[in-house]
């Protein structure tokens, strides 16, 4: 009973202190909620920016793995016709350079030549040499022709430098 007696005479001075430092406390903690609130609020919104421009950035990087594809898929395709064209080239010198330019005439690599030679896409002769090298190829040099496989093989040469 004495034990609860000191408590009671003793308790009430102990509870006034904690109440009045509580009191003292409370526009303090109510203006660190209110702080607390705006930065829950401000990072809401950065979130909410961030997934924006997250997604933003994915949709760029498919598009330009699409552009990325499509210009190889085309850089593919015009190196495989160059890469034709440029042996076609060679077989063409090496075969008219051997002396044996009929039978080159006769080849899938002579047809490969020609159609390259009349494609008007590249300009990679001037006319003179294009129409003399078309003849050529097509075996049609007509009246008063010279061999002149030194000129085509020049020709040659230089279309392939050029490539």
């Amino acid at each position: 009973y004495d034990k609860f007696m000191c408590y009671c005479k003793t308790g009430s001075g102990d509870l006034s202190v904690s109440i009045s430092a509580a009191q003292l406390k409370v526009p303090a903690v109510g203006s660190d909620i209110e702080a607390s609130e705006g930065k829950l609020a401000k990072n809401k919104e950065d979130l909410k920016q961030a997934q924006t421009d997250r997604s933003a950035a994915k949709d760029a990087m498919k598009e330009a793995t699409a552009i990325r594809e499509k210009e190889a898929a085309a850089y593919a395709a015009f190196k495989a016709d160059a890469d034709t064209n440029v042996a076609a080239i060679a077989k063409a010198v090496a075969s008219i350079e051997k002396g044996v330019a009929g039978s080159f005439l006769q080849s899938a690599s002579a047809q490969a030549l020609r159609r390259l030679a009349q494609s008007s896409s590249e300009d990679l002769l001037g006319e003179v040499d294009r129409q003399e090298l078309v003849s050529f190829l097509s075996g049609s040099q007509g009246n008063g022709y010279a061999p002149q496989s030194g000129e085509i093989v020049s020709i040659l040469k230089q279309m392939g430098d050029t490539m």
